[in-house]
């Protein structure tokens, strides 16, 4: 490879890392922005179970499409000769799958925009006639069922643009050009939040205005990226349907999609079959999880893009090379820095985690009441925190040898052992049930992880479950070193700022207590000449 070339990739990789940095914390403002104007209540719920139908289609097909199936068939095309008669061949190909999705998603969206009021009703109980103020919580699920269908036909074709959007992110992917894709998420969760501060003095309630942002965000998703396909030399087009089904390439691409089905919607019915029963236990708790996810998805995509940057790329390389040892020693390495990263911060979250949560959400229709609803429900989503991170570390180690079916199977054993969980806990724990199904279910994925590592070539899993579990010791013994003196400071900083208005008051707390924890942990890790922190050192000097 070229050193232009090798620059180039490396430019790419660090601009979509940022990217994807700028996409998260705008993500965290949406959240924000939601739990400003809906708090924890019914219009909150209504919005989350709405949101959540079309977007679960979206990640179950759209994307999952886009980069399993039909971004390597589309470079097969490029791959071939540059003759006239091959570019036609293309052309055909990206009309026909644009036809294919575009036609599967409209009936999808059509099916649920006929059907929502018969979906709704699987995440909104109608209340028993034998309970104590029967009436007044039928009104409550009335409402409720009407607002969650209203907002759902809003939102729903959201799918339609999003499928498009992601057609043309891969088309310009496939191409080497990263930026516009990269961009509009950023794009996208600003609309939303432009989007509910007009229009929510203009509708009937600030859910409707959040509604109308995300279609108007998603339109402008698909539009944004237009231009820069056209720019390729690649026309945008439509094919017959009889032409989009029989085309070779099509068919290549549902082939390749139809294995990975399976595992991918394993993984995403967790949130959804979760957010079905979490409105079942009761009010606010569904709208809760989303906030808690939302704030654990935003500590975790931080480093999990940064180090999969970084470090994971190599995996591959070494696999390609039959270097096991090289191998090994880079998996391990970067199980080990996910591990310095996700102990220390569950420890310091545990501590802070009830200014953290004020400081972010609290404000108008988010009150204390919220505040202790989420925070509850966090302290138990964080404690996966180590398991989901090390368990996007470690699938890659399976793709690089060709192995997709090993994780996709601890996929399904997530997937159940969640929805087995939630039932037993969610009874006893309410929403903290639900969430400690999901950190418990994750350990069991990250332990089938490492039991199907036998299955793979020169993978010495000894070394790794051994390192792993002492470095962990290590960390858990080094973070409550560091949560002691922390956790009094953190309480007396919280009564010093106390009635200094919400940044001051929850902010400071958090920022001066994180500095703190942060200099004891540097300490301990230089007195016991911590060999990782070199390791990332290097990684970040290179």
């Amino acid at each position: 490879m070229s050193e232009k070339k090798s620059k180039s990739i490396v430019k790419s990789g660090l601009l979509l890392t940022l990217m994807t940095f700028a996409s998260r914390i705008m993500g965290l403002i949406r959240e924000m922005t939601k739990a400003s104007f809906l708090g924890t209540g019914l219009y909150a719920d209504s919005f989350s179970v709405a949101f959540m139908l079309p977007n679960l289609f979206r990640k179950l097909f759209a994307e999952n499409a886009i980069s399993v199936a039909f971004i390597p068939t589309f470079k097969d095309y490029l791959a071939q000769e540059d003759t006239l008669e091959n570019k036609k061949t293309t052309q055909e190909f990206l009309n026909a799958t644009l036809t294919l999705v575009t036609f599967m998603t409209a009936c999808v969206v059509s099916l649920g925009i006929l059907f929502a009021p018969f979906i709704i009703p699987i995440f909104c109980k109608a209340p028993n006639p034998d309970v104590a103020d029967f009436a007044a919580k039928m009104e409550y699920y009335l409402l409720e069922f009407d607002e969650t269908t209203v907002l759902t036909r809003i939102m729903f074709p959201y799918l339609f643009l999003i499928s498009v959007a992601a057609f043309f992110q891969g088309v310009l992917n496939t191409c080497g050009i990263f930026a516009p894709s990269g961009f509009t998420p950023v794009m996208f969760n600003g609309i939303v939040v432009l989007s509910t501060y007009i229009l929510a003095p203009h509708t009937s309630n600030s859910a409707r205005s959040m509604a109308i942002g995300t279609i108007i965000g998603g339109s402008v998703q698909a539009v944004f990226q237009w231009p820069f396909v056209y720019k390729t030399g690649w026309k945008v087009g439509l094919a017959s349907l009889k032409k989009a089904f029989t085309n070779p390439g099509t068919r290549k691409v549902m082939a390749l999609l139809a294995p990975t089905i399976v595992g991918i919607a394993a993984y995403q019915l967790n949130d959804t079959v979760s957010t079905a029963l979490a409105k079942r236990v009761g009010p606010g708790i569904a709208s809760s999880l989303q906030y808690s996810i939302r704030l654990q998805e935003l500590i975790l995509g931080i480093f999990a893009v940064s180090i999969g940057t970084v470090i994971l790329p190599d995996l591959s390389g070494f696999a390609n090379k039959k270097d096991w040892t090289q191998f090994n020693s880079m998996l391990l390495q970067a199980i080990k820095i996910m591990t310095l990263i996700s102990i220390p911060i569950t420890a310091y979250s545990l501590i802070s985690g009830r200014e953290l949560i004020s400081l972010l959400y609290k404000r108008n229709q988010f009150d204390d009441e919220s505040v202790i609803m989420t925070l509850g429900i966090f302290r138990f989503h964080i404690l996966g925190l180590l398991f989901i991170a090390l368990n996007r570390i470690m699938a890659p180690a399976f793709y690089a040898q060709k192995k997709p079916k090993l994780p996709t199977i601890a996929g399904l054993i997530n997937f159940v052992s969640n929805i087995l969980l939630v039932f037993i806990l969610s009874k006893p724990m309410g929403g903290n049930g639900i969430a400690l199904a999901l950190s418990l279910a994750s350990l069991l994925n990250t332990v089938f992880l490492f039991i199907f590592m036998k299955k793979m070539e020169a993978i010495e899993v000894g070394r790794l479950s051994r390192g792993t579990l002492l470095y962990a010791l290590k960390m858990c013994v080094l973070s409550v070193i560091a949560s002691v003196p922390t956790y009094f400071a953190h309480k007396a900083l919280c009564g010093i700022f106390d009635g200094h208005g919400n940044l001051i008051a929850y902010g400071a707390p958090v920022l001066i207590s994180a500095l703190l924890f942060a200099t004891i942990g540097v300490l301990e890790l230089i007195i016991t000449r911590d060999e990782v922190i070199s390791v990332i050192l290097k990684k970040v000097k290179k």
